[in-house]
């Protein structure tokens, strides 16, 4: 696969050109609704392999090293000689490297009741998928479960060879209670209660994994999440389920502060696997700036595989952008929007998009009709493969998607490109 960017005064049949592709095949595969296209948007080009325009400083050497490729392979294939001395500009042909095995794990988050819209795009999905993770069965204050809706999700996964995961949470009035998991916390009998109904509603349902997605926490109940991890690894283990959590995401051993009862090394030593939510640096009410820059989550990384063994992480991997409108970083809350539709409205509004090296995300600023200015970070193919860089990088286990039904196609298309997705 290629990924271009687009420049002033290119259109999709030129692009074809360059590349030899029909641009109805770049329409369908990046899922475009026009033809129109915004200076700065990323494509992606549904060719086997790639081609890398000669730089200044650029030699054969060092382009077979950024791609993983041998000297000798890439100036056989190209039809030079290996100690050729390349000109700027000069176009190099980059074979389709051998694909890496890796779990994927995608949460969806049904409502009820469930619409026929999510069911089309789970059996869309399922083929590149290990996981799905079904958001979420609510804990209440007894101990007992409030499911969410799940129509035939469940069976379709099933069917596909997906595993299925029950994942439970302390959510209570679509918020994160930390009064809630301390009640759960340190009364056995509700705690064991929540427990053996996870095990049920999984033998029932076809759930193979329970997924413990317990945030905000108090930070003194650290241990004491930790001991409920213990106490659901042993039941859990012993009715023939694995266990996992998500982890918030953090660069050192914090204690203090909302992620300060997550213990990395301690989840890693109870738990068959974690997921690491390395986004939400940009949020509904921050400032605009990127939801995932490269630079904090490659330092969460960094002290997950420090802690944790590297094939029981699964890096986290938002599947939206924002959208926030002046006065910036104070009570407007910003519009999430998914990376399909954060390209239509640049398109729409006539804007470029720019990119952002440091962050290694997407941007753009327009105004709306009442003159309101807008900022919009989202995810594009090259923020994406900076993200599969990462997971080949530090070797780590899988990819996490938050969440099913926004539309980033690019990803799908270079997941399948890049890796073996695994089923179990």
């Amino acid at each position: 696969m290629q990924i271009h960017v687009v420049q002033r005064g290119q259109s999709l049949y030129e692009i074809g050109q360059i590349y030899g592709v029909p641009y109805q095949q770049i329409m369908s595969a990046n899922e475009l609704e026009t033809d129109r296209l915004a200076v700065g948007q990323a494509l992606v080009i549904p060719i086997i392999g790639s081609y890398y325009w000669v730089r200044p400083g650029d030699s054969l050497y060092k382009i077979a090293a950024i791609h993983s490729q041998s000297v000798e392979r890439l100036a056989e294939i190209n039809g030079i000689d290996p100690r050729a001395v390349l000109y700027i500009g000069q176009r190099i042909y980059i074979p389709e490297p051998s694909k890496t095995p890796l779990d994927s794990l995608l949460y969806v988050e049904p409502r009820n009741p469930v619409s026929a819209d999510m069911l089309i795009e789970v059996r869309k999905r399922v083929e590149d998928l290990t996981y799905l993770a079904i958001f979420s069965y609510e804990v209440q204050r007894d101990g007992s479960l409030k499911a969410p809706s799940l129509a035939d999700m469940p069976t379709i996964a099933k069917n596909a060879g997906v595993i299925n995961m029950l994942v439970l949470t302390n959510l209570e009035e679509y918020t994160f209670s930390a009064e809630l998991a301390h009640v759960i916390f340190t009364d056995q009998t509700i705690q064991n209660r929540m427990i053996e109904q996870a095990i049920t509603i999984a033998k029932q349902i076809g759930y193979d994994d329970i997924h413990f997605d317990f945030e905000l926490l108090f930070p003194e109940d650290r241990e004491l999440y930790n001991q409920l991890l213990r106490n659901a690894r042993k039941q859990i283990h012993s009715a023939g389920l694995t266990l996992s959590s998500a982890l918030a995401p953090k660069a050192s051993d914090v204690m203090t502060g909302i992620y300060g009862a997550h213990d990395y090394k301690t989840h890693g030593e109870i738990v068959d696997f974690v997921v690491l939510m390395t986004y939400e640096w940009g949020y509904t009410y921050s400032a605009p700036q990127a939801v995932s820059p490269i630079g904090p989550v490659t330092k969460v990384v960094e002290y997950a595989v420090s802690e944790i063994p590297v094939d029981k992480i699964f890096l986290g991997q938002n599947l939206y952008g924002y959208d926030w409108s002046a006065p910036f970083g104070q009570s407007q809350a910003a519009t999430a929007l998914s990376p399909k539709a954060a390209t239509t409205l640049a398109i729409t509004e006539g804007v470029s998009i720019d990119y952002s090296e440091v962050a290694q995300a997407p941007h753009f600023t327009y105004y709306d009709a009442q003159g309101t200015e807008h900022e919009v970070w989202f995810e594009d193919a090259r923020s994406i493969n900076k993200k599969f860089e990462l997971l080949k990088k530090f070797k780590l286990r899988g990819i996490m998607y938050w969440k099913l039904g926004l539309a980033f196609p690019q990803n799908w298309l270079l997941l399948e490109d890049q890796f073996i997705i695994r089923k179990r």
